[in-house]
């Protein structure tokens, strides 16, 4: 680099000498620069090669190609006050930060998960769920979309998260889902008589287009990012059936119309294909699992731009819990055992009919911070590796109406910023093997080690 070049960049962070520090304070700029082999740019859909990332103040000031002597950047880092990392990411191929747009932080698989809800309190759960989020962060997943959770705690954990209180990925919250009474959404399905009483629109149970109104709008007052609905059965709620329809097509549509008035977009659970239909019909924005999806199904969320979330892997590990005597309710795993099977080839199918689909996971039905399996068994379901890798960047970025700020690395965005060991490209499972995590500008992975 000349010194031309060098002064140029030093001059860059220094204030102008007619500024007084008490109009305007110094600012302070940390400087981190990240040499990478490769990089994916899920935009083109492409490969690049050497790549150097220049990051200032939390977001991308420089994409470079080729190797860019960090001393200059260093010198001028030091010179206004901040701080200068390096990171040698030779061997390695940097992504944009990951987007798992199906988790539940706050809760997550057990064989007694079923009594805990008799034995823990809220505050239990809320607590567990900064180390659910810590290891998804270090999964490489720097946002999630989180699509249900029992009492709104979910959104203090975004809160303490977004207030740098604790680790985790920014989190879209949805808060309790919405349901029908003793449908997949009912917390009390299971419970005894006394116990169970008739939870309402408040609690996210409706049975009318007037309590979908309350329902939406309480969410709305709870701080909630966007909707969840549960228009057909499920696997693991303590209920006979895992794709019957439970909301009708009037009550979808109230949902859906309170939604879009608050702003909110709305993601249904539906494993049956008379409730995707449904839910396609009343303009629900993505459907999330989709297991007994048919042809006519794909073809209608094609005319409607809806999207699909497969959530592969929480099929397959529930079809092996349920393998396991005494970790389901036995109602629970004939469901576990009918589902599991299917999910993946409806997956294939559905990228075949050209559906929109967008990475989720289903995180909670199994252990938090194995987000990366989803990769291969969607690339196993018949998907080339970079459409999958767009659907955990760019596509779940526009799934979540985030497209200008989340998906991609690019001058002036967040410096949300992985890495692999490898290429992916060539060895899929390499998603699995996260060694960086950088979100906005801090890094909390190195090495293949947490810096936190």
């Amino acid at each position: 680099m000349t010194a031309r070049l060098a002064f140029a960049i030093l001059a860059a962070f220094a204030l102008p000498a007619a500024t007084h520090a008490e109009d305007h304070p110094a600012t302070v700029h940390d400087v981190s620069v990240l040499r990478c082999a490769h990089l994916i740019d899920p935009v083109a859909g492409k490969l690049l090669g050497q790549t150097t990332l220049i990051v200032e103040d939390g977001r991308v000031k420089q994409i470079q190609a080729g190797a860019v002597d960090p001393a200059p950047y260093q010198a001028a880092a030091k010179s206004a006050g901040g701080s200068f990392q390096y990171h040698d990411l030779a061997d390695q191929t940097c992504l944009p930060g990951l987007i798992d747009a199906h988790t539940h932080l706050t809760d997550e698989t057990s064989p007694t998960g079923y009594s805990d809800q008799f034995r823990l309190n809220i505050a239990d759960y809320a607590i567990r769920s900064t180390v659910y989020a810590r290891r998804t962060l270090l999964a490489g997943f720097t946002a999630v979309r989180n699509v249900g959770d029992q009492k709104n705690d979910s959104v203090a954990l975004r809160n303490a998260i977004n207030a740098g209180i604790v680790p985790g990925p920014r989190i879209f919250t949805a808060g309790v889902p919405i349901g029908s009474t003793g449908g997949h959404a009912d917390p009390t399905d299971g419970y005894r008589q006394d116990l169970a009483g008739d939870p309402g629109p408040k609690d996210g149970i409706i049975n009318s287009p007037e309590d979908a109104w309350k329902a939406v709008r309480q969410h709305y007052k709870d701080g909630d990012d966007l909707i969840k609905i549960m228009p057909s059965g499920g696997v693991l709620d303590e209920s006979a059936s895992a794709d019957n329809p439970q909301m009708t097509i009037e009550e979808i549509k109230a949902v859906v119309a309170a939604a879009h008035d608050y702003g909110f977009t709305v993601a249904a659970h539906a494993h049956g294909a008379e409730a995707i239909r449904r839910a396609v019909i009343g303009g629900v924005d993505s459907i999330e699992h989709g297991t007994f999806m048919d042809a006519q199904d794909m073809k209608l969320m094609k005319e409607h731009g809806t999207w699909y979330v497969p959530t592969i892997i929480a099929g397959k590990y529930v079809e092996e819990m349920a393998q396991k005597p005494g970790y389901y309710p036995p109602q629970v795993a004939v469901k576990a055992k009918l589902v599991g099977p299917i999910i993946q080839a409806t997956a294939g199918r559905a990228y075949k009919a050209g559906v929109k689909i967008a990475f989720g996971t289903d995180a909670a039905v199994y252990p938090h911070g194995q987000n990366g399996k989803e990769f291969k068994y969607m690339v196993d379901a018949g998907m080339p590796p970079m459409f999958v890798l767009q659907a955990a960047t760019t596509h779940a970025a526009e799934l979540l109406h985030k497209s200008k700020q989340l998906g991609q690395i690019a001058i002036g965005r967040r410096a949300d910023v992985i890495a692999v060991p490898g290429n992916p490209l060539d060895d899929i499972t390499a998603m699995q093997r996260v060694s960086f995590v950088m979100k906005d500008g801090m890094v909390y992975k190195d090495g293949g080690k947490p810096t936190i």
